[in-house]
């Protein structure tokens, strides 16, 4: 199986590209971060004994990634999954933020993605099942508060992905929306959690496992994938409350989680 990560480089990225080397799948990855991506290329070659191609890329950028498509192209690579990871957030409310920086969260987490997910659907293997995994998020689900654009840059995604497997259905291609909650990607992530209290930590899950799980959730070809009982619970719940409730309880609540947060480290 030949398998495409964007965001490679670290965290849930990361993560699942050592969960497909264990599982035996040749690889082509991507982030802006070139040092990092090498390092995991040589990391999984090294452990696994599996194919791995690379190819730092700006996915904001449409001339790097068709520059990284005229790689994958020159190789004649075609595709059977497609794992979008790559994405970005800047914490705090929306006039706390530079105006270009907001726009940024836009441009990767939503503009690149369809760029790559239109590409590689081009580039599939043909007559085989193609699988695409869109990484959403718990937040997709909820009107937030102080992570406005976030938010709803990743409700876009949920929805799109919705959209894109009723259209591709017949076509032998697999979509799914993995929306997950906090993981402990960096020490800074690590700190936000810890001052969200019991319930940051409850819905806290180890991205190895959300790696293991998302991938075997795919493959079976599930339209949602939500890890973790307690989140599904709280998705669930977020249903049965007007969205304008839940956006109060939000706010209140990450208000006091960045007011903790920035006097715990002086930010």
């Amino acid at each position: 199986m030949n398998v495409m990560i964007t965001g490679a480089a670290g965290g849930l990225g990361r993560a699942l590209a050592n969960e497909c080397g264990r599982r035996g799948y040749n690889l082509f990855l991507t982030d802006i971060n070139e040092d990092g991506l090498l390092c995991i290329k040589r990391g999984l070659e090294r452990q696994f004994n599996v194919t791995v191609a690379s190819k730092a890329c700006d996915l904001t950028s449409a001339e790097s990634v068709d520059e990284m498509l005229s790689v994958m192209d020159r190789s004649n690579i075609q595709f059977d999954m497609l794992l979008n990871v790559a994405g970005m957030d800047f914490e705090g409310g929306f006039m706390g933020h530079e105006r270009e920086n907001l726009v940024k969260i836009v441009l990767l987490n939503n503009a690149a993605t369809l760029r790559i997910t239109h590409a590689l659907l081009k580039r599939r293997r043909p007559a085989m099942r193609f699988t695409i995994m869109f990484v959403s998020s718990l937040a997709s689900l909820f009107p937030m508060p102080l992570k406005a654009t976030y938010a709803a840059s990743k409700r876009f995604l949920l929805d799109f992905s919705i959209s894109l497997r009723q259209e591709l259905k017949r076509e032998n291609v697999d979509v799914m929306a993995l929306c997950p909650a906090g993981m402990a990607t960096t020490l800074e992530v690590v700190q936000r959690i810890n001052v969200q209290g019991v319930l940051g930590n409850a819905t806290t899950i180890p991205i190895e496992s959300v790696a293991r799980k998302s991938l075997d959730h795919a493959l079976a070809g599930k339209s949602i994938y939500v890890p973790g009982k307690i989140n599904r619970l709280l998705s669930f719940l977020g249903k049965l409350v007007p969205r304008s409730w839940v956006a109060a309880l939000l706010y209140g609540r990450w208000n006091h989680a960045q007011s903790k947060f920035q006097t715990i480290t002086g930010a």
